[in-house]
């Protein structure tokens, strides 16, 4: 069979075309950053990011949790050799930090870092541990305080590019443009924002409801009773699950969100009958979403109300920022969570949770305004809100 000239001449051109990119690629990969750039200091765009997080939870996020905004919420971010501590309220804080919900003591003293200034006030660092331990992203305590925890930017970046290099197949490490990568797990600046905005909230469950939290931490299905994530009939079930809640904070009207929340609720507990769901695992599911699911909605909310608010603007120094948009792409944002929620039936962990919670409680906030009052109760769950509105 003759082959079309014009034919070779495009396959040769698409041939071409990924040649240079995957050239490119390469080339753009040698030159990503390898380590810190600051690594016994905060930068200052890391700072500028961080003074852009405490301002704008003070700005708006009384409208994303009643007294969030107030909350005294002290912030830890950690590099490959470093751990920062910033907004501390005491001139002279306590060694280390106390990993929750196990409380054990890691790390040692906190020193100020040297001829430097977050916010004009002085911060504290400490090497991190040789053995690994590190503040991980949750919350941990400092002393009494309840503080939030995360990697720097930068690290995350580095971290993620790392990850993905060790699963890739040998010869696909070298041509994935991780920067790109990176834009997309991250969702830039306003994305590592917003995820400080979810520990932050994990520190603030630890704060006013400290058991609930070390409950749900330390939930986990046990033995023989553990939970059916590879069962195909109960994937397809909470596939059906995630399709309401997906249907539902998308519907224009409170009355249909009510009926699809009835829905779901009714699949919920058709679902949870079917796979003989035990009182431990039926409690799992409700913790998981009350601790990871209400984070999630946080961490979308505080997004949403800085791009709702015309009157908030950014601290000045994120204007050199280039992965800084302003908030202005939560709406992109959100529609990307949405798709997410459907997909998230056969996910092995507990990452469903952080979905169905986040949905329901955004479904709650149509339905049952002051919901977020109830939520501190040792025995309230998003669930339980949710048939009492609808039932």
């Amino acid at each position: 069979m003759k082959i079309k000239k014009w034919l070779l001449t495009g396959f040769a051109g698409i041939l071409l075309l990924c040649l240079v990119l995957t050239g490119i690629s390469v080339l753009i990969n040698r030159n990503l950053l390898k380590e810190s750039a600051e690594v016994a200091t905060l930068s200052d765009l890391e700072k500028a990011r961080l003074s852009e997080f405490f301002q704008v939870r003070q700005a708006v996020g009384g409208q994303v949790w009643p007294g969030w905004d107030t909350a005294v919420i002290p912030v830890i971010v950690y590099n490959e050799a470093y751990a920062f501590l910033l907004g501390y309220p005491d001139a002279d804080p306590p060694a280390g930090w106390v990993q929750v919900p196990q409380n054990s003591q890691k790390g040692t003293a906190w020193q100020l870092v040297p001829n430097d200034l977050f916010n004009g006030e002085p911060y504290y660092r400490q090497p991190l541990p040789a053995n690994g331990d590190t503040p991980q992203a949750f919350t941990v305590r400092v002393g009494a305080q309840w503080v939030a925890s995360m990697t720097t930017m930068e690290w995350m970046e580095i971290s993620l590019a790392d990850q993905f290099r060790r699963d890739l197949p040998s010869f696909l490490a070298p041509v994935i443009p991780y920067g790109l990568l990176n834009k997309l797990f991250i969702r830039g600046s306003e994305g590592y924002i917003s995820l400080l905005a979810h520990e932050s909230f994990h520190a603030n469950q630890g704060s006013v409801a400290p058991e609930k939290l070390a409950a749900a931490e330390n939930a986990a299905p046990s033995g023989e009773s553990g939970y059916p994530w590879d069962d195909a009939s109960f994937q397809a079930a909470w596939q059906t699950e995630l399709d309401i809640l997906a249907e539902a904070v998308q519907a224009d009207s409170d009355e249909a969100m009510a009926e699809l929340a009835r829905q779901f609720l009714a699949q919920r507990a058709q679902r949870r009958e079917a796979a003989g769901l035990s009182d431990e695992l039926l409690r799992y599911e409700q913790q998981r979403e009350w601790v990871e699911g209400l984070a999630r909605y946080v961490e979308l909310e505080l997004w949403q109300q800085a791009a709702l608010d015309d009157t908030y603007t950014p601290v000045d120094a994120l204007q050199v920022d280039g992965d800084f948009a302003g908030y202005g792409t939560f709406d992109k944002r959100w529609n990307q969570e949405v798709g997410q929620i459907g997909r998230m039936a056969d996910d092995v962990g507990d990452g469903r949770f952080y979905y169905s919670g986040m949905a329901q409680a955004v479904i709650l906030d149509h339905l049952l305004p002051g919901w977020k009052d109830q939520v501190w109760d040792a025995n309230v769950f998003l669930d339980d809100l949710l048939a009492g509105v609808v039932d």
